[in-house]
């Protein structure tokens, strides 16, 4: 820059290497923020199908917790009918004994019978009470009758829901199963997808980075042809990645209307644009960005309310007189930014006209 205030020609060698320390400035720049823009997006959707596989095992996980409380009251259940029917086995048990007790005891006393029937003469026994014990001793037995066929189907009724317990028990084994199946299908699933994730980012990497390259290298071909044509001027220069061009070589003081000179300067900028783009592949989707910037003497005019409307009325004018030369307006954005970029904030004489400017970057859209 201090060259170019002196007025002196810069260094072939230096206005050689200038360029491409830009390029490489400005495809380091792109391909880090493309770089965050793909990590952001990738963490964005990986996120999302986590999320969502994560919903699906909480549910999994949740029905596997129902299964195993119902499994816990099935087992409970089980146990106490097993404890039921060992009570009834014991008093089933208890009424055999019973029943052998009484069958004992009815033949000892029809023994006692035959004996006092047959023995009248030595035992003389009242026939009413004689009776009366054989009635009593029929009750007896028939109550363990009874008693022994209520056991006996209190026991079939508990086996029926033993059977049935078990039977439960094995569709809830089963179904256990199936859910542990699913819940390993679905993990294999979430393992793959995030592979695929992984793969698509890599590529669509590559193709990103392939193309930042392919522009930077067409960015570098425009910024030579570009200089060769406008040649050293000092009111014209890099700055950074953009080509500056001060207001005054296009516009007049506070007015938004190329002049002759600016037109002649668009016109050989035009022309190397074309050339240039004829060769730049469809694939990529580049765009001429045309910034118009002013000082920060602030203007109050009818035309121009302020700054910003002075900026981006200037930026208008160079795109639409792009088109007028045959560039295409997809290719061409307009943008205004007032006073609030300057180049040098110091409010020097100097510093104001270097804020005055127009710039001019070849970009991805």
């Amino acid at each position: 820059m201090a060259l170019l205030r002196s007025g002196r020609r810069p260094d072939s060698s230096m206005a050689n290497s200038w360029p491409g320390f830009v390029d490489a400035l400005s495809t380091m720049l792109l391909v880090i923020i493309f770089l965050l823009s793909i990590f952001m997006l990738a963490q964005f959707f990986l996120g999302q199908a986590l999320s969502s596989k994560d919903d699906i095992l909480d549910k999994l996980r949740a029905e596997i917790f129902d299964l195993q409380d119902s499994l816990s009251i099935q087992q409970q259940i089980t146990d106490d009918l097993s404890t039921e029917f060992n009570r009834i086995s014991s008093n089933l048990q208890e009424s055999n004994i019973s029943k052998e007790e009484l069958t004992a005891r009815i033949l000892e006393l029809e023994s006692d019978l035959a004996d006092a029937l047959g023995n009248t003469t030595r035992v003389k026994r009242s026939s009413d009470e004689q009776t009366q014990v054989i009635r009593d001793l029929e009750k007896r037995y028939r109550e363990s009758t009874a008693t022994l066929a209520r056991e006996k189907e209190l026991t079939l009724a508990a086996n029926r829901k033993i059977d049935l317990l078990n039977h439960q028990l094995t569709t809830l084994r089963k179904q256990l199963s199936v859910l542990n199946a699913a819940l390993e299908a679905s993990e294999q699933r979430d393992k793959d997808q995030r592979v695929s994730i992984e793969n698509l980012s890599q590529r669509l990497n590559a193709a990103l980075a392939s193309k930042v390259q392919e522009l930077s290298q067409f960015r570098s071909e425009f910024f030579g042809r570009l200089k060769k044509v406008l040649g050293s001027r000092s009111d014209i220069r890099i700055h950074g990645d953009r080509f500056v061009f001060q207001s005054e070589v296009l516009f007049s003081s506070g007015s938004a209307t190329l002049g002759p000179e600016g037109q002649e300067e668009m016109t050989k900028l035009a022309s190397a644009l074309k050339e240039i783009s004829a060769n730049i592949p469809k694939g990529i989707d580049w765009v001429l960005r045309v910034d118009g910037h002013t000082d920060v003497l602030p203007i109050r005019t009818r035309q121009f309310p302020s700054n910003w409307d002075l900026s981006t009325a200037r930026a208008l004018s160079v795109v639409k007189f792009l088109i007028s030369q045959g560039i295409a307006p997809k290719r061409l954005a307009a943008t205004g930014f007032g006073q609030f970029h300057p180049l040098d904030k110091s409010n020097s004489p100097q510093a104001l006209k270097r804020n005055r400017r127009i710039e001019m970057r070849l970009t991805q859209r």
